[in-house]
């Protein structure tokens, strides 16, 4: 599905422009500040919500491309970003707590999301685990460890409906709404956020890895009220971007410590 000169429909990028190393935050507001942290960082398209930057990290190509709100957009952009060579995702985002153990500003690293959403029906069934790739699990934590910014490690609530879904009352869904969420934070959900889900099943049905880094908006009982959950993201994100970064930083250069197939190790 490509225009006449040979890009994606959606991205409008194509095969060749990009390397194997992508983040994926939602809003280009954002890809604009982590492609800040490239060298050579060019944009390379904007179209709808997709807009994408290129660069490089120690010298290894790698790219950012906003994916919008949702897991709709996001498996559009995962799927022609797999589509030019991409096999390497990390999310930058922002979420909503929803346990004490998140504090507003705190650093969230996703290992698996509840699938309260639509698109990875779509992918594989609802017995599939949506869950982050391990090895980018291990390199976002070991990354903010040695950034010394706090961190958890938990599973977000993806959603689908924003608001249907954080003020339910009154909708002729509510009472399902509200009982599942309070089930999903009994079983020790830490967060929610749109995009996670899809993600990680789209990910899996294609053969590439993915991981997600968040910051966290807001307190989960609505405490320290004088400061927005949008500027709170804002404010804080940097933190996310840091993690994310060095994350991948650790990730190339394992890749690239590794022996090329069908050779052998040195001694």
């Amino acid at each position: 599905m490509t225009n006449p000169d040979g890009k994606l429909m959606h991205t409008r990028i194509g095969p060749g422009d990009i390397g194997r190393y992508v983040f994926l935050p939602g809003s280009p507001e954002r890809a604009a500040r982590i492609a800040e942290r490239f060298a050579a960082a060019r944009k390379l398209a904007q179209h709808r919500e997709f807009t994408t930057y290129a660069g490089t990290l120690d010298g290894t190509p790698v790219a950012v491309t906003s994916t919008g709100i949702g897991g709709p957009s996001a498996a559009i952009a995962l799927e022609e970003l797999v589509r030019c060579g991409a096999d390497t995702f990390i999310r930058i985002g922002s979420s909503g707590s929803v346990s004490p153990r998140v504090r507003k500003h705190d650093v969230v690293i996703v290992n698996a999301a509840v699938r309260m959403e639509g698109t990875g029906t779509s992918y594989l069934p609802l017995e599939f685990p949506a869950t982050a790739d391990y090895r980018i699990i291990t390199h976002l934590e070991a990354a903010a460890q040695a950034l010394s910014h706090r961190h958890v490690v938990g599973i977000t609530i993806t959603k689908d409906a924003f608001f249907a879904q954080t003020e339910p009352a009154g909708l002729p869904y509510a009472p399902d709404v509200i009982a599942r969420w309070n089930a999903y934070v009994a079983g020790g959900a830490i967060c929610t956020s749109m995009e996670e889900a899809a993600l990680f099943l789209v990910a899996a049905a294609r053969g590439v890895s993915c991981g997600s880094v968040l910051i966290a908006a807001n307190n989960h009982d609505g405490s320290d009220p004088d400061e927005t959950s949008v500027h709170s993201a804002t404010g804080s994100e940097s933190r996310a971007i840091d993690v994310g970064i060095a994350a991948m930083r650790r990730i190339i250069a394992e890749d690239f410590a590794r022996p090329a197939p069908g050779t052998a190790a040195l001694p």
